[in-house]
């Protein structure tokens, strides 16, 4: 349960698209009460994280990569990513989340945004995956899934702000944004995020 009040908000690198979001100064934990519970994930639904943010951006001005093609968004969070690809023309586009609640929020905002969001395709040919590299423990288990869906013949897209745990030997950069951040949550107003394709 949030502490905070969420509401429609644009998307500040990609304000096409906007999301129920929570609209005060606080950072993640703040919403957990200031604990971690590692039985219950926190709320990163309710922010629009950097990676995410330069993915949308990304997709919506360059709406071939999605268009026409089964898109998987990888640790969805708000659902920025996926509905970017679903305004592009992609064919399917589903939203996987170890949270249920995150995949609950991508898909209210999903119907915000006047697009639909599906169960996980069986052989997605897309997949998108932003700011999942966090934390050690997460890092290689992602890693894992994103080479699993490469050797399957997917293409990979990840965005990342530099979080730490990134594999980048395994990635080429594509291109870079300056991602408008709260301050709140990122101890700093915008990110340099770049956007990555899986080799």
């Amino acid at each position: 349960m949030l502490d905070a009040p969420t509401a429609l908000l644009p998307v500040p690198l990609a304000p096409e698209i906007s999301l129920y979001l929570v609209d005060a100064p606080v950072g993640l934990f703040d919403l957990t009460g200031g604990e971690f519970r590692s039985d219950v994930p926190p709320p990163f639904w309710a922010f629009v994280w950097a990676g995410g943010q330069a993915l949308a951006r990304y997709l919506l001005d360059h709406p071939a990569e999605a268009a026409g093609r089964r898109v998987l968004d990888l640790a969805t969070g708000s659902g920025v990513a996926a509905i970017a690809a679903a305004h592009c023309g992609a064919a399917e586009v589903a939203a996987t989340d170890i949270d249920p609640d995150a995949v609950a929020a991508a898909h209210r905002n999903a119907a915000a945004n006047g697009v639909t969001l599906t169960a996980e395709p069986d052989r997605p040919e897309l997949v998108l995956a932003g700011d999942v590299f966090y934390s050690p423990s997460v890092a290689p288990r992602i890693a894992g899934q994103l080479r699993a869906f490469r050797r399957n013949g997917a293409s990979v897209l990840v965005g990342d702000p530099g979080r730490g745990y990134f594999p980048e030997r395994l990635f080429e950069l594509i291109t870079e944004y300056v991602v408008p951040v709260p301050e709140s949550l990122e101890e700093t107003g915008e990110l340099r995020t770049g956007v990555w394709r899986m080799r």
